[in-house]
């Protein structure tokens, strides 16, 4: 689907505000309610738009420890790989995990509800099959920037 500037400065602004009244927004666009609500639909309809909510601040809602990790397995084929990257999508505490170049494997984040809770799940990992080498911890010490970066007009 080809995205003019119109296309683009909608997503723009839906990533910031997603509640802008329809009028808002064709203002915003300078265009009328109509075509406006119409482009929007058809980002919607073409799977662009994935959805409308509220970015929730897990940090307020739940006390976590967050805690970077560099990992390196022991073997680099794509069954060990395939075999821990599975298992990071099932571990619920692990909120982002990255494959690097650079002479680690992965980057991982994990947020526990504490230091101890984050040593015992390492401990359960490096008992099982997943076959870390290395891991080397990083505890958050203070969030500098968490952001989403936003959509704009000239990124096209």
């Amino acid at each position: 689907m080809k995205l003019d500037r119109y296309d683009l400065k909608i997503l723009e602004i839906l990533a910031k505000d997603g509640r802008i009244t329809k009028s808002r927004l064709a203002e915003a666009i300078s265009l009328s309610v109509s075509p406006c609500w119409e482009r929007v639909r058809r980002l919607e309809k073409a799977g662009i738009i994935e959805g409308y909510g509220a970015r929730i601040n897990p940090r307020v809602v739940l006390k976590r420890t967050p805690v970077w990790m560099q990992i390196e397995l022991k073997q680099h084929n794509a069954e060990s790989f395939l075999r821990f990257e599975n298992a990071m999508r099932d571990t619920p505490e692990v909120t982002e995990c990255v494959a690097v170049g650079g002479g680690v494997d992965y980057l991982v984040k994990v947020e526990s509800k504490s230091v101890d809770a984050y040593q015992r799940l390492i401990d359960d990992w490096l008992t099982s099959e997943l076959g870390i080498e290395r891991y080397f911890t990083y505890i958050v010490t203070k969030t500098v920037k968490d952001e989403t970066p936003p959509i704009q007009v000239n990124d096209a």
